[in-house]
């Protein structure tokens, strides 16, 4: 016979269990992809800890710097960039809006 710790415990158990079961698929999914996110960063960290610092540093310069040229010049930054791309903007070339194109009329 169980004694009522042990009663107790199993009650416990089983509600957690099918707590998790509740939890949609999508939330796993989601979880999992955080996982192998995590380990393909870290292991991608520890190859760039091998190579030479100053090709690694003018490399990650050289991305950083064509990626906010991109937003300064498409005007298509996430929304934490805005204020940093905004006042960038008035010193750099920018796309800005499209003329309109003037319709095709019977002259």
């Amino acid at each position: 016979m169980l004694e009522p710790m042990q009663f107790f415990a199993a009650a416990a158990a089983h509600s957690v269990t099918d707590n998790l079961r509740q939890i949609p698929t999508e939330f796993w999914l989601k979880l999992l992809l955080g996982i192998v996110v995590l380990v393909a960063i870290v292991i991608v960290l520890r190859k760039l800890a091998k190579v030479n610092k100053v090709v690694l540093a003018i490399t990650v310069l050289l991305v950083l710097f064509f990626v906010g040229m991109n937003w300064i010049y498409e005007r298509n930054e996430p929304a934490w960039a805005t204020p940093v791309v905004q006042w960038l903007a008035g010193y750099f070339p920018s796309k800005g809006t499209p003329g309109k194109i003037p319709a095709s009329g019977g002259r």
